[in-house]
């Protein structure tokens, strides 16, 4: 079994991984506004849930 013959260091262990955090976890655009919001997740900016008014957001 193949083991590492000396440690893997901060800055090349991060190098490999840069391309992890690239984009937005769980996160889309709103069908209704088209705000960034989270999965799942009823939309901060304008209250809509699945297509249906949740929360009543007046202007």
């Amino acid at each position: 079994m193949a083991v590492p013959k000396r440690r893997t260091s901060t800055s090349r262990k991060a190098k490999r991984r840069t391309h992890i955090k690239l984009d937005l976890p769980n996160m889309s655009d709103c069908p209704n506004c088209g705000e960034v919001k989270r999965n799942h997740h009823v939309c901060p900016s304008c209250g809509h849930y699945a297509g249906k008014e949740v929360i009543n957001k007046e202007a």
